[in-house]
């Protein structure tokens, strides 16, 4: 989704598997390392919310699986032309990861958007934000962490009004479904950015969901795929969502554990009504507001309990 900065790709792979515990751990350069990993994380956010609000708007246009197909389409030519990924010198297990990483971040896609093709996008979000903090419990070591994961969670349940009986059902098992693929994308993306220089291996696992999606996209929009309007609208999208957040997101995973990233994508539901107020005229009541400050404090003792971590390793890691 984004600008992506490139380091020299020779020794990519070894870099991040050979460093030893007493050297600095690799850091984004350029203006994004300047963000820090927490900015990358709410900037990539903000990203991807806002271009999921423009997303439904474009669904009448080209239905689910087609937005789908535009946004990662678009976003897999962008960063390949960017990025100019290389394709040898990877072993079977690198390309086993970005493949899966592919699919992953196909089926997260697919399912997020067959949900708010059904459900609001506030409840949607809020539904699949649950992947990430249950992954957030399960990761984590300190039981602080497991308390902020709680906290955010009554936070995701206050947004959605204490229940979701009145949605789609089919639109709430998507939502789910997508949550599940998100903490698996978490991991994934994780692992991807070890393997490859910068967001290179991102722009071959979106090659990859994007030619997945691509007989999906075409058997549901057929030649509406085509029309200029909804390419262009499929693009911006595609930006939004795709190619700035995911790479973000990506840089970021490399210095910030991922049950701290899952509680920071608590944050999610809160961005998700501001963009659906703004651009879809969807009101936030006094309830929705509450949930947005139990996300927003879980978020930032998430953050200080990471920051207090890294302080306490400082003289050890030599950073």
């Amino acid at each position: 989704m984004s600008t992506v900065n490139r380091p020299s790709a020779a020794n990519s792979t070894s870099q991040a598997s050979s460093t030893s515990p007493g050297a600095p751990a690799p850091r984004a350069p350029g203006r994004l390392a300047s963000l820090g990993p927490v900015g990358l994380v709410l900037a990539g956010g903000i990203s991807v919310q806002f271009g999921g609000a423009l997303a439904v708007t474009l669904m009448p246009r080209a239905g689910a699986l087609g937005v789908v197909t535009l946004r990662l389409l678009a976003a897999a030519v962008v960063l390949l032309l960017v990025c100019r990924p290389r394709l040898r010198g990877h072993s079977r297990a690198d390309w086993g990861t970005v493949i899966v990483f592919g699919i992953t971040m196909g089926a997260m896609n697919g399912l997020f958007y067959e949900a708010v093709d059904r459900i609001p996008l506030g409840p949607a979000v809020t539904l699949e934000v649950l992947g990430p903090l249950t992954l957030s419990v399960l990761a984590s070591r300190r039981a602080l962490n497991a308390l902020w994961a709680g906290l955010a969670l009554a936070g995701v349940f206050l947004l959605g009004g204490g229940g979701f009986g009145n949605l789609d059902p089919v639109g709430v098992a998507f939502a789910l479904g997508a949550g599940a693929m998100w903490a698996a994308y978490i991991v994934f993306s994780a692992r991807t950015g070890r393997r490859f220089p910068q967001a290179d291996g991102l722009a071959l696992a979106m090659a990859v969901a994007a030619l997945l999606f691509l007989p999906l996209g075409i058997a549901e929009a057929g030649t509406r795929l085509l029309n200029p309007t909804t390419i262009a609208l499929g693009s911006a999208v595609a930006l939004l969502s795709s190619v700035l957040p995911y790479t973000l997101e990506l840089l970021a995973l490399r210095r910030l554990p991922a049950s701290t990233f899952a509680i920071l994508m608590s944050l999610e539901p809160a961005i998700a009504a501001t963009a659906g107020f703004l651009i879809l005229g969807q009101a936030l009541a006094a309830t929705e507001a509450a949930a947005i400050a139990l996300v927003i404090a879980a978020s930032i003792g998430a953050v200080r309990t990471q920051i207090g971590r890294g302080k306490a390793g400082l003289p050890a890691e030599g950073q």
